[in-house]
């Protein structure tokens, strides 16, 4: 019985995709303690209160509403895996040669899954958003529930749409953190400060995590595709390669890591001008993303693909993990 739960749970942490889960969670919390919480914190307010005396800036959005905002996040994500792999596994058995719904976990069992997570997901972010003074950004849970549905159905066959959908639904990860922290910023700070400040580059800050997201994810669901290719084409999907042709799509892929690159030494350059970040980002993320680009143009097999696309998971990780160095760069000064 034990061994069968054993089993059983293997499974279920697979389908919902436990690692991808886990990046949400850790976007999440180092946005908003290692980014958002250090820039704040160099903000110096002279609170009504004590006139006179500057206090730094603080988080305003409580510990717990945040938890609530995580859980939200991960329970829409999950579902979405879910869903996914829900429909697809005609294609799975052709491109991986195995599947979990349908096999180790009934068709039946992953709809029930998929609807209580995106139950649990739409009403905590209903809630969250409530306890943030705007009930109505709750609709954003509910939508994106909504598009990973119709992302799995549909969207996913036709040309692009699929590709940008995905981008756009992990470039929204980081951008959930400031959007909460916001409002309850705002309240806090028009009320008990003398002169409000200006916030603004926080959304700069949070919003080049995004486009980072943005961008990584958008060449990495290209390279999947070109890798799963047989399947596709066998299925009558209008993905990037069944559309384009495989070597038209490794110009898109690889240009897309070009303009990554490029707009990375760009920012760096015109914004943050450090040698810690410029190491930082040569090493741990333009050399990787050098390499995928090799890997991809010269790819023949699936298993180059294959890698390249792990290295790019990595990569966005890379990503993500700078913010300990923006959160080490703000705390020491190093400037």
């Amino acid at each position: 019985m034990l061994m069968h739960f054993h089993g059983n749970m293997k499974e279920f942490l697979i389908l919902i995709r436990w690692q991808n889960l886990l990046i949400v969670i850790l976007t999440m919390v180092m946005m908003r303690y290692f980014v958002i919480e250090p820039l704040l914190s160099g903000i110096d307010v002279t609170l009504i209160s004590s006139p006179g005396e500057a206090v730094p800036m603080a988080l305003q959005l409580p510990w717990y509403d945040f938890i609530i905002l995580v859980a939200a996040t991960v329970f829409i994500t999950a579902g979405g895996y879910v869903i996914n792999d829900y429909f697809d596994i005609k294609t799975d058995l052709l491109n991986r040669g195995k599947v979990i719904v349908g096999t180790r976990i009934p068709r039946r069992q992953a709809m029930m899954w998929h609807n209580i997570f995106n139950i649990l997901g739409v009403a905590a972010g209903f809630y969250i958003s409530w306890k943030a003074g705007y009930i109505w950004m709750g609709i954003l849970f509910l939508l994106v529930s909504g598009l990973l549905y119709f992302y799995s159905v549909s969207y996913k066959r036709q040309f692009i749409i699929g590709n940008i959908l995905v981008a756009i639904l992990t470039a929204i990860v980081p951008l959930l953190v400031i959007l909460y922290e916001w409002p309850a910023l705002y309240r806090f700070y028009t009320v008990n400060t003398a002169e409000s400040p200006v916030l603004g580059f926080l959304f700069y800050w949070v919003g080049s995590f995004a486009l980072f997201a943005f961008l990584t994810t958008l060449s990495r669901e290209i390279i999947k595709d070109i890798e799963d290719f047989e399947g596709d084409m066998a299925y009558g999907r209008n993905t990037i390669p069944v559309v384009i042709g495989i070597p038209a799509s490794r110009v898109v892929a690889v240009s897309l890591i070009i303009v990554t690159l490029s707009m990375l030494y760009l920012v760096w350059h015109f914004f943050i001008n450090d040698k810690i970040t410029l190491i930082y980002l040569s090493s741990v993320i333009v050399l990787p993303l050098l390499f995928v680009i090799y890997l991809v143009a010269i790819g023949r097999n699936k298993k180059q693909l294959h890698a390249a696309s792990n290295i790019m998971k990595l990569i966005m990780l890379a990503g993500i993990l700078y913010s300990a160095v923006v959160k080490a760069i703000i705390t020491w000064n190093l400037l």
